[in-house]
């Protein structure tokens, strides 16, 4: 069983459909997605129809739930930076109705059996939804979410720094960020799990994508111009 785990794809279509593409040549029995699917890249209808025609097991991460808030005709106070505010006010007022409702179901993790392995999808952490865990989160921390959960594999996302560890008898998976890395490097990021007869495993990828066509639809939409930056350089810059 192969498993294409992917996470903060922040509305950037071009980058997922490259993730697409280079997992094509794989037999793929699903796909679990861990969160902040929408946001900062304005293609938010056609991220939602791919994890929606791909069947993916789907989560809200933090910037969902204020595209939530929106939809639910309330609102945030942060960020207040009025660049960034933008960002989630138009993806909200973009989406099709019937990608706003596939957006208000989700929920906060989900739990699930696949074959016979237990596995959890969580943004942040099995304690905190928007608990960031990296690569170099000591491993008492690990072992303490060991024992908060039930799950033999536990993934997430929210950190955007991909990594595999297996600690107190779980293996904890981030996949790195489909569409907004902050490494330096702006190319795509996810992995693929593989379980069989109980063994597990992960590899991690990185892909190019078309990071024009995003810049160019920033332009088209008249959103500001350093999230087009942020894209290029693959740096987080505001």
């Amino acid at each position: 069983m192969k498993i294409l785990l992917i996470s903060d794809i922040h509305g950037n279509y071009p980058a997922l459909a490259a993730v697409s593409e280079a997992v094509s040549k794989h037999t793929i029995s699903y796909v679990l997605n861990c969160g902040d699917s929408l946001v900062y890249a304005p293609f938010p209808n056609q991220t939602l129809d791919w994890l929606r025609d791909n069947e993916a097991f789907t989560i809200r991460g933090n910037t969902d739930d204020r595209v939530i808030k929106l939809l639910k005709g309330k609102n945030f106070k942060k960020p207040a930076n009025p660049e960034k505010r933008i960002m989630y006010t138009s993806t909200a007022e973009a989406l099709s109705k019937e990608n706003a409702a596939y957006l208000l179901e989700q929920k906060k993790k989900k739990l699930l059996r696949l074959g016979h392995s237990f596995i959890g999808l969580y943004h942040g952490s099995p304690a905190e939804h928007e608990e960031f865990l990296f690569a170099d989160t000591p491993d008492k921390r690990f072992k303490e979410l060991a024992k908060k959960t039930h799950c033999e594999i536990v993934i997430t996302g929210h950190s955007h720094t991909p990594y595999h560890k297996y600690i107190g008898g779980v293996h904890f998976i981030n996949p790195g960020s489909v569409g907004r890395m902050f490494d330096g490097n702006p190319q795509a990021s996810f992995a693929l799990l593989k379980i069989k007869k109980g063994n597990v495993e992960v590899k991690h990828y990185r892909c190019p994508y078309d990071i024009d066509a995003v810049i160019d639809a920033l332009g088209k939409s008249k959103l500001p111009p350093a999230y087009g930056d942020m894209f290029r350089a693959g740096k987080k810059l505001n």
